[in-house]
């Protein structure tokens, strides 16, 4: 499993996500909505007048370990996510960032990231707990582009660990500003309906990974 960029982030970031598992910390946070499984938590930043969310969450009969490979391959999910327009990993000023480019509805301008994302596998009393980080990065070498709005304030956090079945417990802690003039609503609809449909789309994404790397292996 590729980690793109190491260092970007300090272990005290890792150790926040970590401390997640099993004992969810939500004071200071509302609820949200309850959707397919989902539980989402959201916390109001003055600063941007947006808010940034927290969602726990379960994956049946999928285990952890694929649910990370799944995440992190970029080539994948080109294949299953049908707003990726452009996804890849571009090397600049000598460390490996990830450029995005998300399919955004008309008339919204499409939004392009450029972010630096660690994967760690950690322990948390003796279970194996995979803690993903994202945030945006500015690089000079990955222009703004004429006509797609880059988003500029990004952070994403995964922590994956077992239910002690054959599933996945998921936690995410997660914030973007989208900017431009896209009504507050719109945004509170993608975080309420958005996110679930993107776990729900992840799932069927896992379940059909071990076909899509059996495909990779044959001989053209």
């Amino acid at each position: 499993m590729a980690t793109e960029v190491q260092g970007l982030f300090p272990d005290s970031e890792f150790q926040q996500i970590l401390d997640q598992v099993d004992v969810p910390d939500v004071e200071g946070w509302e609820f949200f909505v309850e959707s397919h499984g989902v539980t989402i938590y959201r916390m109001y930043n003055e600063s941007s007048g947006l808010y940034q969310y927290k969602l726990y969450g379960n994956l049946d009969d999928i285990l952890p370990d694929v649910c990370a490979q799944v995440y992190m391959d970029l080539e994948y999910r080109k294949q299953w996510d049908t707003y990726a327009k452009e996804l890849e990993i571009r090397e600049c000023e000598g460390r490996n960032l990830i450029y995005w480019e998300v399919n955004f509805p008309f008339p919204l301008w499409n939004r392009d990231y450029v972010y630096g994302r660690e994967c760690k596998v950690m322990d948390k009393n003796g279970q194996k707990v995979w803690v993903i980080l994202a945030k945006s990065v500015s690089s000079p070498s990955i222009p703004e582009r004429s006509g797609i709005v880059r988003v500029d304030d990004y952070l994403q956090s995964v922590a994956l660990w077992s239910d002690g079945k054959s599933g996945t417990k998921a936690f995410m802690k997660y914030y973007d500003n989208p900017k431009g003039n896209i009504p507050k609503w719109l945004i509170n609809w993608a975080a309420k309906t958005g996110v679930p449909q993107f776990l729900k789309l992840m799932d069927s994404a896992c379940r059909g990974y071990p076909e899509y790397l059996k495909k990779k292996k044959r001989p053209a």
